[in-house]
């Protein structure tokens, strides 16, 4: 036994259905650690809104603040968390989201997902980006650890942040575990999906998912019967602009921008879909890719890492800057029923290897290498 024993987890973030990947991530790995490692106690740090959330952990504790407005948030996170995890005789602090106190007090893990607000800064608002790059490399120097959930990332990260690559560790995500859908032509009835194949595309609509390309590409198919392209995600402020490109192209009657679906929907479109596409120009995992592939839906996605670290030989890459070889790789799973059957079974076959059980024990691992490295710096 190392003395390790009452975990703080810094939910201060989490809104439930508003923190997108994030609060997927939470959800997962925060039961599982109690499964994987009964001998912890899991003290949860939560705001007004996430006090009633059932989060499988030993206490909760609501702290007086909103996780809906960020600065007041921060605020209570570097001034009166290390002081909450004091009183509550925390041995050592997780803080899942990225954002962590500067002096936690405590022995200190941060998950930093990506880093992505620094090489795509196209992809936030302007206060979003700048409060990002201050509370970011804090959290990385106040932390005695720094887990992510993918080796590309892990690269970013020491190189953007000047961390050193040995005090990270990487565990990859889980899937998100299937479940009801919603029936393929009530689905089909009630988005208005007709009887059309559907090339399905899961992503916030920000600019680094690069989807004006991707409406691109679907503009030049000139696949028979023509397909629907369906885009699930929450709304951003970049959503008329790929309005208006869909529009140009003369393909607008053609795509569906969806705003955040039901889980039963999105399991619907799952099932519904001919093949799944993902043009990112960068992420910290791409669970997306994932999901796909545990449901046995087709891929074509970018090559940008660490898409390739995740989907393996089970996926169709392209070039997402080339609109050109998107539009090959998504006539080829169109047309090719061999390919998108093999893709299927290999798909499966990958996915099954990512568990929430592994990424929960590899996040032990990393608290013991956390506590185990603090005690001996301090003796």
């Amino acid at each position: 036994m190392t003395g390790l024993r009452r975990v703080g987890l810094n939910l201060l973030f989490l809104v439930a259905g508003e923190t997108g990947g994030s609060e997927i991530y939470v959800r997962q790995l925060v039961p599982k650690l109690a499964e994987v490692r009964p001998d912890l106690e899991l003290v949860a740090f939560v705001n007004r809104e996430g006090a009633g959330a059932e989060l499988g952990v030993s206490e909760v504790v609501e702290v007086d603040v909103s996780g809906r407005g960020r600065a007041r948030r921060v605020l209570a996170e570097q001034r009166r968390l290390p002081r909450l995890a004091r009183r509550h005789r925390i041995d050592l602090l997780h803080s899942p989201g990225t954002s962590a106190p500067r002096r936690p007090g405590v022995v200190s893990v941060v998950t930093i997902l990506d880093v992505i607000y620094a090489r795509h800064p196209e992809a936030h608002t302007l206060p979003m980006r700048l409060g990002m790059r201050a509370i970011v490399p804090l959290a990385a120097r106040g932390a005695d650890r720094v887990i992510t959930i993918s080796h590309a990332a892990a690269a970013e990260i020491a190189e953007e942040l000047s961390v050193p690559p040995q005090r990270i560790d990487v565990t990859h995500l889980g899937g998100r575990p299937i479940g009801p859908a919603t029936p393929e032509l009530e689905l089909r009835r009630r988005l208005g999906l007709a009887e059309a194949p559907l090339i399905l595309s899961v992503s916030a609509r920000r600019p680094h998912k690069n989807l004006p390309r991707l409406i691109e590409a679907f503009a030049n198919l000139s696949a028979d019967p023509a397909p629907l392209l369906v885009l699930p995600g929450y709304e951003t402020p970049f959503d008329d602009e790929l309005r208006r490109r869909a529009a140009e192209l003369g393909v607008a009657e053609r795509v569906r921008f969806l705003s955040w679906v039901s889980d039963e929907d999105l399991e619907g479109l799952y099932a519904a879909a001919a093949c799944f596409v993902f043009p990112s120009l960068a992420e910290g995992f791409g669970l997306p890719v994932l999901e796909a592939m545990q449901r046995g839906v087709p891929v074509a996605c970018s090559d940008a890492a660490p898409l390739p670290e995740i989907g393996g030989d089970a996926a169709r890459y392209f070039d997402p800057l080339d609109v050109g070889a998107m539009t090959t790789a998504l006539s080829g799973l169109l047309e090719d029923a061999e390919l998108r059957e093999r893709l299927a079974s290999e798909g499966r076959q990958r996915a099954s290897s990512f568990t929430w059980e592994r990424t929960a024990r590899e996040t032990a691992e990393s608290y013991e290498r956390a506590w185990t490295g603090s005690r001996t710096t301090s003796e």
